[in-house]
């Protein structure tokens, strides 16, 4: 059986290397320690490549991985990955931007404590000088305050929950969400950035780019309250770091909190010299949850785009991300995951692909029917597809790619509805998002299911009589086939649904013993 490829170029969790090497249809080449010259080698026929900071992707790496499908950036920052690059050679880029989330949330509100009451300089104070002076270490609460948060994205709203559980009044800016994402967690949405330099408190959380470079300036500090208090730990370079330590030297900004500096190692910068400030040496991701999480979300995404299943958290994406709010991304993805299991239940010639949306998302309806048909078509292609060559693909073959705009769903705030048509059958699928990332299919077929769209999934049509699960479970059970999760679903026809999660894959023996079950109507499987 050909395997796809995978090379590990960078450390990554052991479990995260578990999970490639229990995936029967993966080859992983671990070549963390191998010279990175010798490593072009390992490229040549690979699938996929996961990096971290240690290796640069550049044009050596991309030469030599030419045929590479993807490439997965084990973390946030893509500083090392050549992007345009990788997009002229038709290789997807993915990192994993929310596995250190709560990582770099929880070091958000540390540095928010620790300036508030100055506790690292009065730890040092007695731990290291054995000076006991309390009238000295008189600080601020945090109860009552006003906290500015530029970006109210997934580290940005949390700090939001987190401040808000403090009493604090919490002000967003974010001109790329939603209003509704601020204020159904009690903050304020504002788009004026004044209503930002007015806080007692401002903490930044956005990526670092042309727009948000310097956002923080002379300026800017200017118009602050006196005494304002400033934390970042998102990228260096988001205040200006000159302004910043005019700022602290003066006074004006009462006292600062910094994991993150224009140039690191950071062990000679100039604001280290003051003390109304607190640092860190760029600890936001540096937790054992979120390196477990990096590295098992890393091998995950590499084994999707591998088997063309989907490419979360693509960064060369082919739509202006500038122009589309933060939460349809999430649903790009899921879209590709639902084409990926509708031309899984129906294994036949595709005739017919139409996507329909209904609520905010109805707008994108096009970009997700170019991620729908990616999905779709991953596994019968018999081609490398991608974002580019999809639509290229699909009127090769024939394949009538439709959209539509419905009104607005009376039960979700945004559903995705996919109809795929074979030349034997027709499978629909609707699914929706909760909370911005929680995807969710609430129906197949007209059968009303409630199911992540992830996993080793049994789809088990049958009857509605009595005994069947019972028959189900005990036939899975004999051939050693756990449940993890067994959801079903039933029409006014006398029909039920059970999609079944399972936590190992299942063979065509399983299969057939299922479907020759009297109550079965039809089985299908798929591995997403």
């Amino acid at each position: 059986m050909e395997k796809f490829k995978i090379v590990v170029c960078d450390h990554i969790h052991e479990e995260g290397l578990n999970i490639l090497r229990r995936d029967d249809k993966v080859e992983m080449i671990f070549a963390a320690d191998m010279d990175k010259t010798a490593l072009l080698d390992m490229l040549v026929d690979a699938d996929v490549a996961i990096t971290r900071s240690s290796t640069d992707v550049d044009d050596k790496f991309i030469q030599a991985g030419r045929g590479l499908k993807a490439i997965v950036r084990a973390g946030v920052g893509v500083d090392n990955v050549d992007i345009p690059g990788c997009s002229k050679e038709g290789i997807i880029v993915m990192n994993v931007p929310t596995a250190n989330t709560i990582a770099a949330v929880e070091l958000t509100m540390t540095h928010m404590l620790s300036c508030m009451r100055m506790f690292p300089y009065s730890h040092d104070h007695l731990k290291n000088q054995r000076i006991w002076k309390r009238e000295k270490w008189y600080g601020y609460e945090l109860k009552g305050k006003k906290l500015g948060v530029i970006g109210f994205g997934n580290i940005g709203s949390r700090v939001g929950i987190r401040s808000k559980a403090f009493e604090m009044d919490v002000i967003a800016y974010d001109p790329y969400i939603h209003p509704s994402k601020a204020t159904d967690l009690g903050a304020k949405y504002t788009t004026n950035f004044d209503d930002i330099l007015a806080c007692d408190i401002i903490t930044i959380h956005t990526p670092k780019n042309k727009e948000t470079i310097g956002m923080i300036g002379a300026d800017e500090i200017a118009k602050m309250k006196d005494g304002v208090v400033l934390i970042n730990c998102a990228r260096g370079g988001l205040y200006d770091e000159d302004a910043l330590y005019e700022g602290l030297k003066s006074g004006k900004i009462r006292f600062a909190g910094i994991d993150v500096f224009n140039k690191e190692p950071a062990t000679d910068n100039k604001l280290l010299d003051l003390d109304n400030i607190c640092v860190s040496p760029h600890l936001g991701a540096n937790t054992f949850e979120s390196q477990y999480n990096i590295g098992v979300e890393a091998a995950q995404q590499a084994i999707e785009a591998a088997k063309g299943i989907a490419y979360p958290h693509a960064l060369n994406l082919p739509i202006d991300e500038t122009k589309i709010p933060s939460f349809v991304k999430p649903f790009l993805e899921m879209g590709q995951k639902i084409g990926f299991l509708a031309s899984q239940m129906n294994k036949a010639p595709i005739v017919s692909i139409k996507v329909s949306g209904r609520g905010d998302i109805a707008e994108y309806v096009n970009s997700l029917a170019t991620f729908v048909t990616v999905g779709a078509l991953a596994d019968i292609s018999g081609d490398t597809i991608n974002y580019v060559n999809a639509d290229f693909i699909a009127s090769e073959r024939g394949i009538k790619i439709e959209t539509e705009e419905l009104p607005a769903s009376p039960v979700y705030k945004n559903l995705v509805t996919v109809k795929l048509t074979t030349d034997k059958n027709v499978i629909e699928i609707s699914a929706t998002m909760f909370n911005d990332d929680v995807q969710r299919i609430v129906d197949i077929n007209g059968f009303g299911v409630d199911v992540e769209p992830k996993g080793n999934m049994i789809l088990f049509k049958n009857t509605d009589v009595p005994g069947v699960i019972g028959q189900v479970g005990t036939l899975l059970a004999a051939h050693e086939v756990n449940i993890a999760d067994f959801r079903l679903g039933r029409n006014k026809s006398g029909e039920a649904l059970a999609v079944i999660i399972v936590d190992s894959v299942v063979n065509d023996k399983t299969l057939k013993e299922l479907a020759a079950l009297k109550a079965c109507i039809s089985v299908s499987y798929a591995r997403i």
